[in-house]
C-alpha cells in the first residue's frame, strides 16, 4: 500500500520538476564579457527586501534571459521580453518578472525575463544605497541605462533568431517593462535596428524624461499604464511618452488609474490599477497578438 502511495507522489514531483526545468531555462545574452562593461568584476547577488516584499537581484554583470514557454494548448506565436524594475540598482524579479511571464504564458505567450546590467552596489542594503544617493541618481544611472537598453535589444534579437526553437512568429516579438524596466522597454522602441526592432512595446509606470528618445518612422505600437498617485511622480512621464507617440501618429494607448501607487506590477491591491492586466490583454488581443 505504501508503494502505491509513494509512486504517484514521486511521479508528481518528477512532473513538477520537469515543468520547472522547462520554465527556468536561462540563456546568457553575450558570449564572453558584455560589450561596454568588459572591465566589470563585481558579482551578481540576490537578497530579500522585506519592506518591498520582494526578492531582488543586484550587480548584474552578465545579462541573461529566463524563458517561460507558452501554455502549449494556447500557444499563439507571440513572445515578450520582460524587464523588471528597480531604479537600475536592483531588479524586482517576482511581481515584475516571473509573475508577468507566467501570466503571459497562460495566455499563450512565451516570456523572456531579462536580467539587464545594473549600477554596482557595494553593501547588503542596495535599496538604501540608491536612496542615499538620490541627488546624484541621474549621473549614476545614465551610463547603465544605455547598457540596459542594449541588453533589451539583444534579448529581442535572441528571441527573433530562435523563433523556431520556441514556436514563435518573427513579427510578434515585443517588450514590456516596469519602472526602470519600462524605460528600457520604451528606449528599445526608439533605438533599434532592423534585426532587434520590437514589434510592440508596453512600458508600465516608466521613467521617461523629455528628450529620452523620439519614435522612429516605423515605431511599434505601444501600451502604457501607470497610476496618478505614483509616489515617484512618474505619471507625467507616461503622459509625455504617450504624447510623443501620438504626435508621431503611431499607435498608442494610455491608461492612468486614479490609485495604485508605484510598483504595483502583477500584485492585486483592490485598487483601480488592478485592472491594467485586463486592459493589456484586451490590447494584445486587438493587436492580433493572442490569436493563433
Amino acid at each position: 500500500m505504501l508503494r502505491l502511495v509513494v509512486l504517484p507522489f514521486v511521479l508528481v514531483l518528477f512532473l513538477a520538476g520537469a515543468r520547472l526545468k522547462a520554465e527556468e531555462k536561462v540563456v546568457r545574452l553575450y558570449e564572453g564579457p558584455a560589450p561596454g562593461s568588459e572591465s566589470w568584476k563585481h558579482e551578481e547577488g540576490k537578497q530579500r527586501i522585506d519592506f518591498l516584499q520582494a526578492d531582488v537581484v543586484t550587480n548584474v554583470v552578465h545579462p541573461t534571459i529566463q524563458v517561460f514557454p507558452a501554455n502549449a494548448a494556447k500557444a499563439n506565436g507571440t513572445g515578450v521580453v520582460i524587464c523588471p524594475g528597480g531604479g537600475f540598482h536592483i531588479l524586482s524579479m517576482d511581481h515584475e518578472g516571473y509573475d508577468a511571464a507566467r501570466w503571459l504564458a497562460d495566455r499563450g505567450v512565451t516570456g523572456f525575463v531579462l536580467k539587464y546590467r545594473l549600477v554596482e552596489t557595494k553593501s547588503d542594503n542596495p535599496f538604501g544605497e540608491m536612496m542615499a544617493n538620490l541627488q546624484n541618481f541621474d549621473q549614476a544611472v545614465a551610463p547603465v541605462v544605455k547598457l540596459a537598453t542594449a541588453d533589451g535589444l539583444a534579448a529581442i534579437d535572441y528571441a527573433r533568431k530562435h523563433v523556431k526553437d520556441y514556436g514563435l512568429k518573427p513579427d510578434r516579438i515585443g517588450i514590456m517593462g516596469f519602472s526602470a524596466g519600462g524605460m528600457v522597454a520604451a528606449s528599445t522602441a526608439c533605438k533599434y535596428s532592423k534585426e532587434n526592432r520590437p514589434d510592440f512595446a508596453a512600458p508600465i509606470y516608466p521613467a521617461w524624461a523629455e528628450g529620452s528618445g523620439n519614435p522612429p518612422s516605423d515605431a511599434p505600437a505601444m501600451f502604457i499604464a501607470a497610476a496618478t498617485d505614483d509616489q515617484l511622480n512618474l505619471a507625467p512621464d507616461s503622459i509625455r511618452l504617450y504624447e510623443q507617440w501620438m504626435a508621431a501618429k503611431k499607435p498608442v494607448e494610455l491608461h492612468l488609474y486614479s490609485t495604485g501607487g508605484h510598483g504595483f506590477g502583477m500584485r492585486k491591491q483592490n485598487k483601480p490599477s488592478d485592472n491594467w492586466t485586463d486592459e493589456f490583454a484586451a490590447w494584445l488581443n486587438f493587436q492580433g497578438l493572442l490569436k493563433k
